[in-house]
């Protein structure tokens, strides 16, 4: 199975390069380099760990976290394998499971249903991630959001040369 799993990643990797522009290749390689804390050119649970700790963010991950993360790639996380998974992450949405399971999160019993309250609670999740994306965005002096370029930065990795 292990052997299959690397002539997939190959065959879809193989082409990834092509994806991105070039300056988008350049910010993927800084970002995988800030991540490689040992600099063996793998990313490693503690490559995770110390980039978390880094940003301060350690208290809020845990080792079944970190192993999730780890678990996206069945190969190890070389610069080719991180910018396949990046390049699987942006081109869409997430397939209809990935979905499925983060409402699962609301429905302890499996029930396959949802209260009110659990729609509630996504609901105010939601708002809380829209006010703050707001918050980080440039809204003008009307308080509209020219949504066009917040969309290239997530797809290009920077503001467009005006």
């Amino acid at each position: 199975m292990q052997k299959k799993n690397t002539a997939l990643l190959k065959r879809r990797s193989s082409n990834v390069f092509s994806m991105f522009e070039q300056n988008q290749i350049q910010e993927f390689k800084e970002a995988f380099t800030i991540m490689d804390q040992n600099r063996d050119s793998i990313i490693d649970k503690s490559d995770l760990w110390d980039t978390f700790a880094a940003l301060g963010k350690y208290l809020f991950v845990g080792n079944d976290e970190l192993d999730e993360m780890l678990k996206e790639s069945s190969d190890p996380i070389n610069f080719t394998v991180f910018l396949t998974m990046f390049g699987e992450k942006l081109k869409g949405t997430d397939p209809e499971e990935s979905i499925l399971n983060a409402f699962k999160v609301f429905d302890p019993e499996a029930t396959g249903v949802m209260g009110g309250g659990g729609v509630r609670t996504v609901l105010c999740f939601i708002h809380l991630q829209v006010n703050q994306m707001l918050t980080n965005l440039p809204l003008d002096v009307a308080g509209n959001l020219d949504y066009k370029s917040p969309c290239y930065v997530i797809t290009h990795g920077e503001d467009k040369e005006e």
